[in-house]
Order: structure tokens, then sequence, then C-alpha cells
């Protein structure tokens, strides 16, 4: 395993730097080295590190959703309003109804088939959008009219909704019913989740302070660790509360990191997002590589041509559903057009649901993989490409 870490990190970071140095995105190299040395290529990563790869993947995701919390201004997001609601669920599901027209005819599969394929594909990746958000708003770029938290809270309800939708078509193809409570249980998720983290990160604060009052002052760097212990947990009670009640842990955890941004002094949480900002370095080489790893490159020339026609004309669905949301705000054109190009990268849900369905023994199984691992390739560069290089064009920079 020493020797997997060692070759994740180095590699990973190597393929990172020259993908920069040649202007492209970072996460290009990452997944580029995930896919080479992964269990389809080059088999040169251990078993036993791929067998928690779905773990790694998931603590990268709660490191940029604490940095996350501790970045985003609770007052600049009131100025988006309905549109961050909307961009919940609207795309998504514009982009599922684009698969389940035009998947029949473009793949000659059912409509069930194609209710599955559009959700496994249907969700925007928080680990490739979310840390660009926060670089934009570290930087101010859209902060005025609050774009970039828009996006970044947006795009983590937005993974829940697709995955409810998704366990909810898998059980219809194998002979379910669709269940109602399925679909209440998407705002119960959402508004748990945030009101559990926001109950434990005022706890926390409280904690840190009266520690502090008592002379046991608590160094920044044991709040992080205590923070990131706590998020873990946040996260397994999504678990251990399953069949009792829907609670979104990511949401908690981002809503925890909140909570501790809006009760501590703006030095404290300032301090606190520069060690979560530091972990990330680590963190985010360690999930793309994985997610590169988890992309069974064969399954790509299986899909051919038709992968590609179904996953731009749903694509072509999403923008539309994105600008909807945007009606009647003061957003321009080019800021529109930004949101249009962030909601666009496909990464990490589709790395961890793209083969359940081929687990599961359905005739779409193969195809459905075979369109995410292409939409993974195609949809993470372009969307991280589009908002590295185009944000300084198409958002205004604030004073």
């Amino acid at each position: 395993m020493l020797t997997s870490l060692s070759l994740i990190f180095l590699v990973g970071l190597t393929a990172a730097a020259l993908c920069q140095w040649v202007k492209l995105p970072r996460i290009i190299g990452m997944l580029a080295t995930g896919i080479i040395l992964g269990p389809y290529v080059l088999k040169r990563l251990d078993p036993s590190i791929l067998s928690i790869s779905a773990d790694l993947r998931k603590i990268a995701l709660i490191i940029i959703l604490l940095k996350a919390g501790l970045s985003l201004n609770l007052e600049d997001l009131k100025k988006a309003g309905l549109p961050t609601i909307l961009l919940s669920f609207v795309p998504a599901s514009f982009e599922i109804v684009g698969y389940i027209l035009f998947a029949p005819i473009i793949l000659g599969i059912g409509r069930i088939d194609a209710a599955i394929m559009g959700a496994v594909l249907a969700a925007v990746s928080p680990a490739v959008v979310v840390p660009r958000m926060i670089y934009l708003i570290e930087n101010k770029y859209g902060t005025e009219k609050a774009i970039p938290q828009m996006i970044m809270a947006a795009s983590s309800c937005d993974d829940i909704f697709v995955i409810v939708l998704f366990t909810t078509f898998l059980g219809m193809a194998q002979g379910e019913s669709a269940n109602t409570m399925d679909f209440v249980n998407i705002p119960i998720s959402i508004i748990c989740g945030i009101a559990l983290g926001a109950a434990v990160g005022y706890l926390l604060y409280r904690f840190f302070e009266v520690m502090y009052k008592h002379k046991h002052h608590v160094r920044n760097s044991m709040k992080t660790i205590i923070i990131l212990g706590i998020s873990f947990l946040l996260v397994s009670a999504e678990y251990w509360l399953e069949g009792k009640i829907s609670v979104s842990g990511l949401l908690a955890v981002m809503s925890m990191a909140c909570m501790l941004k809006i009760k501590s002094t703006s030095f404290v949480s300032k301090r606190l997002s520069d060690k979560f900002g530091k972990l990330w370095i680590a963190a985010e080489i360690m999930l793309f590589v994985l997610v590169g790893a988890a992309v069974d490159i064969r399954y790509t020339y299986e899909a051919g041509l038709c992968a590609i026609a179904i996953i731009f004309t749903a694509l072509l669905f999403r923008t539309v559903g994105v600008v909807f949301c945007t009606l009647g705000t003061k957003l321009s054109w080019k800021e529109r057009l930004f949101c249009v190009i962030a909601y666009l990268p496909k990464a990490t849900i589709q790395a961890a649901v793209g083969a359940v369905p081929l687990a599961a023994d359905l005739p779409c199984g193969a195809i459905v993989l075979s369109v995410a691992v292409m939409a993974i390739i195609i949809t993470a560069p372009i969307g991280a490409f589009g908002i590295d290089c185009l944000h300084k064009k198409l958002l205004s920079h604030d004073a």
C-alpha cells in the first residue's frame, strides 16, 4: 500500500504540474494518473488501497466541504436567493429528461434504463466545482452577485437529489414500485443535514470558547483535527439514521463549518480555512487519482460516438435548465454562461455509482457504465478548463 500511496502522490503531483505548465487544468493530469496506474491499464495500485478507494474519496470530499463552509458568507448567499434552490434540482431534472427522451433513440435502450442512465449522469461533481468556487470567492470574482457562493451551495444539494432518483429508478428496474417517501425525503435530508450541522457547529464553538475562558487554549492545528473527526461522525450519522430519518452527512459537514465561521472571529475562521486548504493539497491528488483509477477505460471503446452524442444532447437540456434558473436575476449573459460551464463537470458520483447497474445484473449495466466513463473523461476536463480559463472574462472582479 505504501508503494501505491507513493505513486499516487508523486506521479499524480508531477502529472498535475505538467498539465498546469501547458495551461491545462491540473485535474486532467490526476485523472490520467489514476487511469494509467489503475487496475485496467498498468495495474500498479495495490488492491488493498482500491478496496478503500470510496472511503478515501469521501474523506477528500469532507476536507473540501469544510474548506467551503469556512469560506462561505451566508449574507452573500442570501443575495442569490431562489436561484440557489432551483439550481439544486432543475438542471439535473432537465438533463434526466434529455436522457429519457433521446437515449432510447440514440442508444436503443428502454425508458427505465434511460432514466437510470440519466440519474447516474445528471449529478455535477462538487469535487471539481467546489475548490474552484472557493478560489473565486477568495479572489473576489463574481462575489458581488454571489455567483460562486450560489454554485457551491447548489452543487452540494444537486447530488442528494440525483442519488435519490437513481435509487428509485434502480428499484423500478428491478421490479420494485416507486416510493413516494423517497421523493419526500429529499427536502427532509437537506433540512435535517443543515440543522444537524448547525447545531454541532454551535456546540463545537461553545466548547472552544469555554476552553479558552478556562485558559486551556486549543491551538488551531488541534481544532482542525477535532473538526475533521466530528465531520467523519456526521457523515457516519447518515448511515446510522438510515431507515429512521434522512440526513445528508455532507451537507451537515458544510453547515457545521458555516456555523463555526459565523460564530468565530474572522481571524480564527481564516486560520482554520487555511489549515484545511493545506490538507486539500494532498486530498485533491488522492481524490482525483482514485476517481481515475475507478474509470474502466475499456468501456470507452464500447461507448463510441453514440455515447458522445447522448452526453452532449443531455448537456443541452442541462444548459436550458441552468439558464431557466437564472431568469429574472440580475446576472448578465456572460455570468449565466459561466453558470452553465460550472455545472458541466461529472466525476465523483459517476465514478461511485456508474458500475452499480452492471453489478445489479441489469441489461443496461454495461452501456450505463460506458457512458458514465465517457462523461467523466469529456466533461471533467471541459468544465475545469472552462472555469479556470474563462472566469476572468465572464465574471466581474470585485474590489
